[in-house]
């Protein structure tokens, strides 16, 4: 095999130490498949010869490469490329249910040569800058699920903007940057409208926002929207430790943990889901279906989300793209 020539792109013109430019250029190199296994790449000297950067320098970058397992070396073949897969960060904020389905549908539509490192960063900013582990650039592509925190912007902004997709919610997103969104503000609206009719069955509603949530306040704008343009009388709750559920309310609950109580209490008072109280859910989950004859809920479909995150990791096209947001009708409502 003949050595192959290594693009470094911008070398000198980035604040990256140069030896972390030589491991993303051969990285680069791999995800492009300009360099494929079995090719050889320049001796160290060469290296330095050839692109007048120091032998220390190139001796630490392919120290680097070789025990994260992507070069080897022997006596008689010098350098060259063993591995060409290709590892991505997910990070987000906590596992559950519907999370789990966006997960496996990502993990089964990604080419064979792509591996996943999975992280919960609880929406603790130490965690999340420790997770997005930006100072040793091992990564060829972030998917990352923000939060509101003046530094995460600042740590996404050292990422390539064709590196990083954005999910979720468009906090920390700028109109340049890729991101897979769900609609919290118009989308959820939009299916209040349509429930106005099972809605109508109840004498108030009340949007189950409890102190711990970190969903969108967007939903909440948009609640107190609808109901006063439909003149319900309504409450938001906020403190969940106050919450008993009343009859002839219907719900709007942001949180597995209050449905749960909810459900609980239903069941303690003897009411009937869809006659005495109603519950509208936020986020489907395979439980959702069954339980209490089902649960109605707004959601995108995961299976969807997990497939469009795993598109950006196949692909070089640029995404943005907004989910569909959904209501799914069960007798709960």
């Amino acid at each position: 095999m003949t050595k192959q020539k290594i693009l470094l792109k911008n070398i000198d013109k980035n604040d990256t130490p140069k030896y972390l430019r030589i491991v993303n250029a051969i990285k680069e190199s791999i995800d492009e498949n300009s360099l494929v296994v079995g090719d050889t790449i320049p001796s160290i000297n060469e290296f330095s010869k050839d692109y007048k950067i120091s032998r220390d320098t190139v001796y630490k970058a392919y120290t680097f490469l070789k025990n994260q397992g992507f070069i080897k070396s022997t006596p008689n073949k010098g350098y060259y490329i063993c591995d060409s897969r290709k590892r991505v960060l997910l990070l987000i904020s906590t596992f559950k249910a519907y999370k789990e389905v966006l997960y496996h549908s990502f993990m089964e539509n990604l080419p064979n040569n792509v591996i996943v490192d999975l992280q919960f960063h609880h929406y603790n900013i130490k965690n999340f800058k420790s997770m997005l582990d930006l100072d040793n650039g091992k990564y060829y592509k972030y998917i990352v699920m923000g939060f509101n925190h003046p530094e995460v912007e600042k740590s996404l902004s050292k990422i390539e903007s064709n590196k990083l997709l954005l999910i979720d919610w468009k906090i920390n997103s700028k109109s340049r940057e890729n991101y897979l969104f769900q609609d919290f503000g118009k989308g959820f609206y939009n299916c209040l409208k349509e429930a106005l009719d099972l809605f109508k069955k109840y004498k108030e509603l009340h949007f189950l926002y409890p102190e711990f949530t970190f969903h969108p306040e967007e939903s909440v704008i948009c609640f107190k929207k609808f109901c006063k343009k439909n003149d319900f009388p309504f409450k938001v709750i906020k403190n969940s430790k106050e919450f008993l559920v009343e009859r002839n309310v219907a719900y709007i609950s942001v949180s597995d943990r209050m449905l749960y109580e909810f459900l609980g209490q239903t069941s303690f008072e003897g009411l009937e889901l869809g006659k005495d109280v109603g519950i509208l859910s936020y986020n489907d989950t395979p439980w959702k279906k069954f339980t209490y004859k089902g649960i109605t809920v707004v959601s995108v479909d995961f299976r969807e989300f997990g497939l469009k995150a795993a598109e950006f990791i196949s692909s070089n096209q640029p995404m943005q793209t907004y989910l569909k947001t959904r209501l799914i009708i069960r007798e709960s409502l």
